[in-house]
Order: structure tokens, then C-alpha cells, then sequence
């Protein structure tokens, strides 16, 4: 973890001596165009009117996620409701008022209370108590995952036995097999900074990879267990290396498979481009970068500095300086690059930042 650290810290001061070379943003949207965490089009307004006191777009949109059993897209809005509600909780508490056996409420509710119990210093206490919480918005809605998601990251934090957690994985892949956030939960737990190993966690996830549906952000899990190792520990070996670049390569093909500026991928792409930067992999990162558009997300930046977005921008700067590094001199300055495709079984260079 050190040593991606340093490599991190070296692009972003490289990055501000460069930022008056306008020619090697090629593709990239500028600065001030991108946004962190944005909204897609249908939960904006619900937020907006979340701003004004109203919960009755929330309500309709979760209930439509749910009728509809769309339990991706239900699980990154409610995540996002509830970060809302972190610091402005009236429109949900007129909303539990109105309705109090809302399935959608009592999930927002519950996704609040586990959030504020993971930031507690007593959390495995705090989760304790709001185990009732996620029980109740199990049982209001239960063909729904979503709340067995959260029984996961409870699980995880309040130190239940692999037995244990087992027992509620079954439960959430019952009601959807291929569903992203309980398989990164899952992910979460299996990781050695928990109660897994690194090779314990790569097994999941590549296992979890191979079978998932074309187009599924499942198949970006391996690149989540080599993000988890990179943050944890140098890369040792060449097997450990080969198993992080196939990870990577798998999430760039996830990846080509949506267009540029897509928000559903965004936070693959960023993970991604970071992973890819860990690895040398200059001109692959840079193509993430134009393909996340405007897009940035709050992880995996958020893990290195307080300013995920400022870090964004000068990560991006930087991998644009490196990619320029190997411009020969009398290139055109309109020559758009493209992502080398790497050879099975080598190597990139560049690959010992790791």
C-alpha cells in the first residue's frame, strides 16, 4: 500500500506542474464539467424534492424499483437516499410518519441506522441494536436483496462466524443470484482486512465472475479483491501479479461493453483506472478516464485523501503526463491514443508500482 501511495502522490505533483498543457486532455471533459457522485436522471429529482421536505418522489421511485424488481438500481438509490438523510433526515421522518410500514421507508431507515452505526467508535454495539431495523424491512418486502445486503455488512461488523454469514448469504442470493452489492458485501467479509484471506477473496470473486450474466458488474468483482490487495500489501510474486492484470482485463472488457460517459459503470471505470495506474498500465488508464466522462465517483478516491474529486482530477492529470511521457516528439498533438491490448501471460511494463 505504501508504494501505490507514493505512486499516487508522484502523479498528482507531476500533475500540477503540467495542468497548461491543454493538448493532452484529449477527450477528457474539463475540470469543472465533472461531478462527483452525480445523480442519474431519475433519482435527481427525488433528491431535489427530498431538499424541499417532499419524500413522495423517493417513495414512488423505490416503489417502482421494487415492483419492477430491479434491485441494482433500487440498492444504489436507496444507498444514496440514506447518505441524504445523514444530515437532512425531516422528509424521511415525515415519511415513516405517513406511512410507517413502507417497505421502501423502512429501508431507507435502516440503511441510515447502519450507516451511522459503522461510523460510531462502539459500532458492533451500534449494529446490534439496529439489527431489528433491517429485520423489519426484510420482512416488509421479502422477495427483495437489498436488505438482506445490509444484513451482510451487519454480519461483517458485528463479527458473526463464517457459519453465520453463510446462512444470510444463502438467503440473498435466493431472492437474486447475480445481484452486485450483496456479492461485494460478501467480497468485504472474505478480504483479509476482515475474516478472509487475499487468495480466499480472489477465489470468490473470480468464481462469482465467471458466472455472471454478460454486461453484469459482477464481473468487475476480481479488480475489487485486486483493489483490496493493493491497499493492503505490496504485489510479492508473478502469480499474484498475473491474477491482478486478469482481473484488470476482465473489467476493461466489462467496460468496452458500455458506451463513453455511461453513468451505470462509472464506479467500475474509476476503480479500474485506479487498479490499472497500480499496475503501470498508462495509455489503458487514460482510455478509462475518457470513458468515465464526466462520471467521477467517491471510491476508490475517498480511500486516499479527504478530496475525492480533486484527487480524481489529479490522477487524471498525471496519467495524461505519463502517456505523453511516451509521445515521440513530432507526433501529431491531435493523435488520439487507444488501449494497448495486452498479451496473455506478460507482463505490462511499469508493472513493480504495485
Amino acid at each position: 500500500m505504501v508504494r501505490t501511495m507514493s505512486l499516487f502522490r508522484a502523479l498528482i505533483s507531476t500533475a500540477r506542474m503540467v495542468r497548461h498543457t491543454p493538448r493532452l486532455g484529449d477527450g477528457l471533459p474539463p475540470d469543472e464539467s465533472v461531478l462527483l457522485d452525480a445523480p442519474d436522471g431519475q433519482l435527481g429529482p427525488a433528491l431535489i424534492a427530498a431538499a424541499l421536505g417532499d419524500h413522495q418522489p423517493a417513495a414512488t421511485l423505490l416503489a417502482a424499483t421494487r415492483d419492477a424488481a430491479e434491485w441494482e438500481n433500487r440498492d444504489r438509490y436507496v444507498i444514496r437516499l440514506a447518505a441524504f438523510a445523514y444530515n437532512r433526515v425531516d422528509w424521511l421522518t415525515h415519511w415513516l410518519a405517513d406511512t410507517p410500514h413502507d417497505p421502501d421507508a423502512l429501508l431507507v431507515k435502516a440503511e441510515l441506522a447502519v450507516r451511522r452505526a459503522w461510523e460510531s467508535p462502539a459500532r458492533a454495539e451500534q449494529l446490534r441494536e439496529v439489527g431489528p431495523l433491517i429485520g423489519a424491512a426484510a420482512e416488509a418486502a421479502p422477495r427483495d436483496p437489498v436488505p438482506w445486503r445490509l444484513a451482510l455488512d451487519h454480519a461483517r461488523g458485528t463479527h458473526a462466524t463464517h457459519t453465520a454469514f453463510e446462512v444470510l448469504w444463502e438467503q440473498a442470493i435466493r431472492r437474486s443470484s447475480h445481484h452486485y452489492g450483496c456479492h461485494v458485501a460478501a467480497l468485504q467479509y472474505l478480504s483479509a482486512v476482515w475474516y478472509g484471506s487475499h487468495r480466499e477473496c480472489f477465489d470468490f470473486a473470480e468464481r462469482a465472475a465467471e458466472d455472471a450474466l454478460p454486461g453484469s458488474l459482477v464481473q468487475a468483482l476480481p479488480v475489487r479483491a485486486a483493489f483490496t490487495q493493493l491497499q493492503t500489501e505490496a504485489v510479492a510474486n508473478s502469480v499474484q501479479a498475473e491474477r491482478i492484470d486478469t482481473a484488470a482485463d476482465r473489467a476493461v472488457a466489462l467496460s468496452a461493453a458500455y458506451g463513453a460517459g455511461d453513468p451505470w459503470p462509472a464506479e467500475v471505470r474509476n476503480l479500474l483506472a485506479y487498479v490499472l495506474i497500480a499496475r503501470g498500465r498508462w495509455v489503458e488508464a487514460l482510455e478509462q478516464f475518457r470513458l468515465i466522462g464526466p462520471y467521477a465517483t467517491s471510491f476508490p478516491w475517498s480511500r486516499l485523501t479527504d478530496d475525492p474529486l480533486g484527487t480524481f482530477l489529479e490522477t487524471r492529470d498525471g496519467v495524461r503526463v505519463e502517456v505523453a511521457s511516451t509521445m515521440p516528439l513530432r507526433q501529431p498533438s491531435t493523435q488520439r491514443f487507444r488501449p494497448i491490448r495486452r498479451q496473455p501471460g506478460r507482463s505490462p511494463s511499469g508493472g513493480h508500482y504495485a
